[in-house]
């Protein structure tokens, strides 16, 4: 396969950039640029025609990601990946994956270290530090709301002898404190979700619960398609954990096309993907539950990082939803991604199946 002709834009680019091309049906180096020679290590020469799976070690389902780029012909995001390099930890990254051009063969492949630490121990102080981060909000959240409720019982005593404008600023304070109570309740939320329940579920059974409670809620506005394979196995998932997850999907689908749209809710059965669990076991995902909407897609300045905490595509987001989401679904040792460009977005969940998993 002939390397594509990159120039200086790709020798001057800042971050690790490699071309992957598949040789004799292999995820391989087409191409690197000089900030891909100085993370691994290697000069071009060596780094040309290596597998991909060689080159690094990831828990990111990376063929399965380049599989997905070139059948949909869209980028593909993949966050808060650790990398090893051989025997070499290279760090915390976010991968990028897009088509290189016109050319569907090709697939230009972005690492951008977040961490690139000499010892494993960082990513765990890394860690511990979100877990402080957590707690702190969590202490800070609690101790707010006692004095909100407060706020809001004078507020609605001083209501009752006014009128008029002055009834209407009591009505503002009311309105606005019980909107901090509900940020500070997601912010408690996302630090004290239990442990999973894992049990063998019927996927559809969920899928349906959230489609009945959207359709005459929050999605009434949306219509929307169900597209199910009927044969598929259970997954191993804690139910009302998933259920939650795909209503903050659907809900967040709904709420990116105010003005009315389309959403559809995809199931099917896929071998490839495999991904390390937190118990350090390698576990197959071979569910996968789509949310497809027609909105305009995300910002694309936060799209690969739309699963952080605080971070929002909407004004007045408080941009926990989709972090409280990528939560339950690593703790269900599941795997969420994104697609996303104008007129479709793409959120796909991947599960393990209960009968081939331990639980």
């Amino acid at each position: 396969m002939t390397p594509p002709a990159t120039g200086s834009i790709w020798a001057a680019l800042p971050v690790p950039a490699m071309m992957i091309g598949q040789q004799n049906g292999v995820e391989s180096v087409v191409d690197c640029n000089p900030a891909a020679e100085q993370y691994f290590s290697l000069s071009r020469r060596a780094v040309l025609g290596q597998a991909l799976a060689r080159l690094i070690e990831t828990d990111a389902p990376l063929h399965a990601a380049l599989m997905r780029c070139r059948a949909n012909r869209a980028p593909v995001f993949i966050n808060d990946v650790l990398v090893n390099i051989g025997e070499r930890p290279g760090g915390q990254c976010a991968i990028q994956l897009a088509l290189f051009g016109d050319r569907r063969d090709l697939v230009l492949m972005l690492l951008t270290p977040r961490e690139i630490a000499g010892k494993l121990g960082k990513a765990d102080g890394i860690r511990h530090a979100a877990r402080s981060a957590i707690g702190m909000s969590q202490m800070l959240a609690h101790e707010i709301k006692n004095p909100l409720a407060g706020i809001t019982g004078a507020a609605q005593l001083l209501s009752m002898g006014l009128s008029g404008e002055d009834r209407a600023l009591t009505d503002l304070i009311v309105a606005e404190t019980q909107r901090i109570v509900k940020l500070l309740d997601q912010v408690e939320q996302f630090g004290n979700q239990r442990p999973p329940d894992l049990r063998a579920v019927n996927i559809h059974d969920v899928l349906e619960r959230a489609r009945r409670s959207a359709e005459v809620g929050f999605a009434a506005h949306m219509r929307i398609r169900k597209s199910y394979d009927p044969s598929l196995p259970p997954v191993l998932a804690d139910s009302d954990q998933l259920l939650q997850v795909i209503l903050n999907l659907l809900k967040n689908a709904a709420q990116a096309n105010l003005m009315g749209g389309k959403i559809e809710i995809r199931s099917f059965f896929e071998h490839s993907l495999r991904l390390r669990a937190a118990s350090g076991e390698d576990v197959a995902l071979p569910i996968h539950v789509e949310i497809i909407d027609d909105g305009p897609g995300l910002p694309a300045e936060i799209a690969d990082e739309i699963f952080d905490p605080f971070v929002s595509g909407r004004e007045n987001g408080t941009g926990l939803g989709l972090a409280l989401v990528s939560k339950i679904i690593a703790a269900n040792d599941g795997w969420i991604s994104v697609e996303t460009a104008p007129g479709r977005t793409v959120f796909r969940i991947s599960l393990p199946r209960a009968a081939e998993t331990k639980a």
